[in-house]
């Protein structure tokens, strides 16, 4: 048995990511623009963030707008990737530094779109 490789990861640039997905990385550090986001995500749309599903638009809508005030950070995004021949799946990595217990956290963000909207978005 071999193993495969990773996926290479490129560096980040939003011009090469889905719009939608591009937009809601944008945003990240900007709470009023970040708790306006819902419309990127389909009427059954799902996050996973924490550990925590959020299902459908109207509690995505209530998590972007709960999740951008609870602490204040920071986002630098360290890298991306494709991970699938469709373009419809894609991995963000990005350091976060804030005022949230640790201070520092390294997330990825791994999104599934399907015609120009998030169907799901896990953070972790």
């Amino acid at each position: 048995m071999t193993d495969s490789p990773e996926p290479t990861v490129a560096p980040f640039d939003p011009r090469t990511l889905p719009r939608a997905v591009a937009r809601y990385l944008t945003a990240q550090d900007d709470r009023a623009a970040r708790a306006r986001l819902a419309d990127l995500f389909t009427a059954d749309a799902r996050v996973i963030d924490e550990g925590v599903a959020h299902d459908g638009r109207t509690a995505i809508d209530a998590w972007l707008r709960t999740a951008a005030t609870a602490y204040s950070y920071t986002t630098a995004f360290t890298g991306q990737r494709q991970d699938d021949a469709a373009g419809e799946r894609w991995s963000v990595e990005a350091t976060l530094r804030g005022d949230f217990p640790g201070g520092v956290a390294r997330v990825a963000f791994r999104f599934r779109v399907h015609d120009g909207l998030i169907v799901k978005l896990h953070i972790g």
